[in-house]
């Protein structure tokens, strides 16, 4: 692959790489950029196709969409599409597109040109018929930095300024692999990998982690995994860690209640954990997305350098459609200005 590359003047900028040109990645991003919610601070950087960007302003213009900047005068690493991509449909195309930039983008940043990587989102179809075997946007990051990565999900609540954040154990993996998944090197991983980042908020936090089965298993009645496994984990993480309070194994159908409270209410004074660790894929997004769709971020923990995205897909039925809401690329982007400062 030939690779873009980039001026020294994009040192310690945020790089954006938009994502596939066939969703809402470069719609969401330009809307992002002329909102007033975000931090005046952030000097960014796109990776994508300049056409694309200059197509994609004047469609949101032409529909009275007026708060954007003008693309004459945003940074741009140009790398065009080789065919013209049809908004809401994703082929192969699309896919080899959305790979490129993401894959330029982490060099600029490898070559220590920027110091924040915010990634909209791609289609994991796209990238398969693109010929690329990658799970998704986290397992290429890994693979090109050779690092042991984790996906957290954080945000900062509008009513009282609490953060809510939920790490998952297990990533983009089939529900039938998730039990040879957990082991306690895994799950001890994680919980110092939460631990690492609520300190950044929050001297001694206090962690919750989910049960892997119904009712938290039911003393072994309904499933041996608490018993056997994430107890004797948990006692023995304790310890090691005595300054920090954890709970669990929770029931994973009441676990999330007391961070729907906190984020609610005006005051965040309650017992809701300051990090919550999630042990599969959906287990922990089904309640981040229900809580805060619009201001979760996916934070992926491990990487030489800040990554960030929004926690939403590439909405293809509404691609092209200029109403695709920018709040969780907004905060996206302030969170990976922020982490990286």
């Amino acid at each position: 692959m030939k690779e873009i590359k980039s001026s020294k003047a994009h040192k310690n900028r945020l790089i954006i790489s938009l994502g596939d040109p066939a969703g809402i990645g470069t719609e969401i991003t330009l809307k992002a950029l002329g909102s007033k919610q975000l931090n005046k601070n952030i000097k960014t950087l796109l990776v994508g196709c300049k056409k694309n960007i200059f197509q994609t302003y004047s469609k949101l213009i032409q529909h009275g969409i007026n708060n954007l900047p003008n693309p004459e005068k945003l940074d741009i690493i140009d790398i065009p599409l080789e065919k013209k991509i049809i908004p809401g449909i994703v082929d192969k195309h699309s896919g080899k597109a959305s790979y490129e930039w993401l894959f330029n983008a982490t060099n600029i940043l490898l070559k220590g040109e920027a110091n924040a990587l915010v990634t909209a989102p791609i289609s994991k179809i796209a990238w398969h018929k693109a010929g690329h075997e990658f799970a998704g946007q986290t397992e290429l990051l890994g693979k090109i930095t050779n690092k042991t990565t984790s996906m957290l999900f954080t945000a900062i609540s509008p009513n009282n300024g609490w953060r809510f954040n939920t790490l998952l154990a297990t990533t983009h993996i089939p529900l039938n692999k998730i039990n040879d998944t957990l082991t306690k090197d895994l799950i001890r991983y994680k919980l110092d990998t939460l631990l690492s980042f609520c300190r950044k908020f929050k001297e001694k936090p206090l962690l919750q982690i989910a049960g892997l089965n119904p009712h938290a298993g039911e003393e072994g009645k309904i499933g041996i995994e608490e018993q056997n496994l994430i107890i004797p984990i948990l006692n023995e993480w304790k310890l090691d860690n005595p300054d920090i309070k954890i709970r669990g194994p929770i029931p994973p159908d009441t676990c999330w209640i007391s961070s729907l409270d906190a984020w609610n209410h005006s005051s965040s004074e309650n017992m809701a954990p300051d990090g919550i660790l999630s042990l599969y894929h959906d287990q922990g997004l089904i309640p981040v997305k229900l809580i805060a769709f619009d201001e979760a971020v996916n934070t992926t923990l491990g990487l030489p350098f800040i990554r960030t995205s929004p926690d939403h897909g590439t909405a293809i039925d509404i691609a092209g459609k200029c109403k695709a809401r920018e709040k969780s690329m907004i905060a996206a982007i302030n969170n990976a200005w922020l982490l990286s400062q």
